[in-house]
């Protein structure tokens, strides 16, 4: 596989294996031999978030195999972690990236994204609550966290900074005050939720973009019992079949094939190696085409609460929840 076609090269120059690990939903017990295994055969990019309660395990995967006299060297290896919405307020940021760099056992990140643009009550409760179960929110403006995330960047702390689930015009808000541009933005992306005027948009201003949730994320918590099945999806069973792939890897390779970048999450060792091979064939133009009609507008990951005993989306009364705009 010839290194330039698994790479999206950043703004900064850096190369983004455009195949990452993710780790949401990885529990701890598992999470560090998915990573030691990923990167026995041979990923070299590993997204994290603070929010994901697993980075102190990933941490302790590093140390046993990524050094500079480990199986992998530090500067081959892509490292992603994400700003939690408790930690907005523009004093906040430092010691919170201290900490995941403290529990990841590196000395920098590759990446750091704001993992949404809406912030949560300050504190080191993940999730503040009110006692009826609705979210308690603050309202620092995103901008002045971006300000904050910007001067770890001329620190040495992280070499890239970015965005995840802002829509395009919250991009266009934050690239009217950055000194720093932001260099990646991720979100939910899948053939049911194609993305294509959010890529677009993000392409034409320099942004690169990782898919999470590639495959649909089979394994949340908030299922709808009606809600389509992805890797059920009968046309791409049927091209499975064509190239002697499965339909993850068909998934994948849709995404890479238009310089997406994938993190999809395994801790089955098959699975994480299967995810690694889809550098080795390529689907028509016909075939990109079709899976891109796939699309619906269908969002998997829509974070909910319980409130009065009823679901209900957790973030959707901020004013500056993400998902109200068509895009």
């Amino acid at each position: 596989m010839s290194s330039e076609s698994c790479y999206a090269l950043l703004p900064t120059g850096q190369k983004m294996p455009l195949v990452g690990l993710g780790t949401w939903k990885s529990d701890v017990g598992q999470v560090k031999e998915a990573v030691k295994y990923a990167l026995s055969v041979g990923y070299r990019h590993i997204d994290c978030a603070t929010a994901y309660s697993n980075e102190a395990e990933i941490g302790e995967a590093f140390l046993e195999t990524v050094g500079a006299d480990k199986a992998v060297k530090r500067e081959e290896l892509f490292v992603t972690s994400k700003l939690w919405n408790t930690k907005h307020h523009p004093e906040d940021v430092e010691p919170a990236l201290k900490k995941s760099l403290e529990d990841l056992k590196v000395d920098y990140l590759d990446l750091y994204l704001m993992h949404w643009p809406h912030a949560f009550e300050r504190g080191d409760n993940l999730f503040p609550k009110n006692p009826d179960g609705t979210m308690r929110y603050d309202y620092t403006d995103y901008k002045e966290t971006w300000k904050a995330m910007e001067k770890l960047v001329a620190k040495g702390l992280v070499k890239a900074i970015g965005l995840s689930n802002f829509n395009s015009r919250q991009i266009d808000d934050v690239l009217s005050v950055a000194s720093v541009k932001p260099a990646v933005l991720q979100v939910e992306c899948h053939p049911y939720l194609a993305q294509n005027e959010l890529i677009a948009h993000c392409h034409q201003r320099g942004l690169e973009v990782t898919a999470y949730s590639p495959l649909g994320s089979p394994d949340r918590m908030w299922k709808h019992p009606d809600e389509p099945v992805l890797l059920e999806e009968p046309g791409i069973k049927k091209l499975a079949e064509r190239y002697s792939k499965s339909p993850a890897q068909i998934l994948l390779r849709w995404q890479v094939q238009r310089k997406v970048i994938v993190i999809p999450k395994s801790v089955t060792p098959a699975r994480i190696l299967q995810n690694l091979q889809v550098f080795d064939f390529s689907l028509t133009a016909e075939e990109m085409s079709y899976i891109g009609s796939l699309n619906k507008n269908w969002r998997y990951i829509v974070p909910m609460v319980t409130v009065d005993g009823k679901l209900v989306a957790r973030d959707a009364g901020h004013p500056l929840y993400p998902f109200n705009e068509p895009f």
